[in-house]
């Protein structure tokens, strides 16, 4: 081996020596690191973070107020006259019962709760016309008005109870009450009750799927009586070794790995081995949880729950080689360098 031969030898191996040197420095400062990230973690409240101002916009331009007179919806209460042109006889002033039914002349009881008085004409004349009056003519007059009314609670701007006096539909009520708040989830629930048969009903509606996806038939009317409820929206937080960290709504199931992939997925020199996972009890205390895909593969299937945080640990030796540049000159002169590759990303 002759002295230049030599001479370059001796300063690779100087280099590579300096190399694993600075790679073991460098797995024991992203070790610390990583314990840092999981501490402030451990202690720390994810904030909300979402396009409620765009969905917002979206609602109110799909909502359609309306408050015509002939679309009054009957309620329990309400002293209407009914008008029968053919058979004054028939005529009746009768207060809907807190059942939701008025009795008149020939048909006894008939249903007329949530209906509008349009609609309860058309009943009333139906009716008649099986047995009693061909083609008859049925007006009916509201005189006393106990309007029904609809509940807005949870994450909407203007909470509370409305008068509901004309049939609206989902986007109209929400708008009335000045549309979601800050911190509101995408499933928005009807809880509806029967006052016929005693039943509770929940109604879900998916508002992303509606206003984004277009699904109009989810525009679901809504009944006098009727709470809409708007739940705060679930959210998690990646961090770490990931390609987009921050906090993302939960706007279905998610698992870790799905929830890994919405932050943009894990970069190169992510530690698959070390995925912490943090996550409130029933003490509201959060607990860590170290995971190791690479040996069980099952713990990416754990689904995400509300503040959960998501942290991949990065492998200090992953980095090092991520970031490591040996330059070659000549005669047999080299250098090396070493750079962040999270700054390169």
């Amino acid at each position: 081996m002759n002295r230049y031969n030599r001479l370059f030898y001796n300063i690779t191996l100087f280099l590579a020596l300096c190399g694993l040197i600075a790679g073991s420095m460098g797995c024991a400062g992203q070790k610390k690191a990583d314990e840092m990230l999981v501490e402030s973690y451990s202690t720390r409240t994810v904030a909300q973070s979402d396009d409620v101002d765009a969905l917002n916009d979206q609602l109110l331009a799909a909502a359609q107020q309306s408050e015509e007179l002939s679309d009054y919806l009957l309620g329990a209460g309400d002293l209407v006259e009914v008008t029968v042109f053919e058979a004054g006889e028939l005529n009746s002033k009768v207060r809907v019962s807190t059942t939701g039914y008025v009795t008149l002349p020939l048909l006894n009881e008939i249903r007329v709760i949530g209906l509008s008085t349009l609609e309860a004409e058309e009943k009333i004349e139906s009716l008649y016309a099986e047995k009693y009056i061909r083609d008859p003519h049925v007006n009916v007059f509201v005189i006393e008005r106990f309007s029904q009314r609809v509940t807005l609670v949870g994450e909407v701007n203007n909470p509370g109870t409305y008068d509901y006096m004309s049939k609206q539909r989902l986007l109209d009520v929400l708008a009335m009450g000045g549309g979601l708040g800050e911190k509101a989830g995408r499933m928005v629930q009807i809880r509806r009750f029967s006052g016929e048969s005693g039943d509770k009903q929940i109604i879900v509606v998916d508002i992303l799927r509606l206003l984004k996806e277009g699904h109009t038939e989810l525009n679901i009317e809504i009944n006098g009586g009727d709470v809409v409820f708007v739940p705060e929206a679930g959210i998690f937080f990646v961090d770490g070794a990931i390609k987009r960290p921050g906090n993302y709504p939960i706007k279905k199931h998610l698992t870790l790995k799905e929830g890994i992939m919405t932050a943009g997925g894990l970069q190169p020199w992510a530690d698959q081995a070390h995925i912490v996972l943090i996550r409130l009890n029933e003490d509201d205390e959060r607990e860590i949880t170290e995971l190791n895909f690479e040996t069980d593969p099952e713990a990416g299937n754990i689904e995400i729950k509300d503040h959960d945080v998501i942290i991949a640990r990065s492998s200090g030796w992953g980095k090092f080689v991520h970031g490591s540049r040996i330059n070659l000159g000549f005669p047999g002169i080299a250098s090396f360098t070493f750079g962040d590759p999270e700054s390169q990303w």
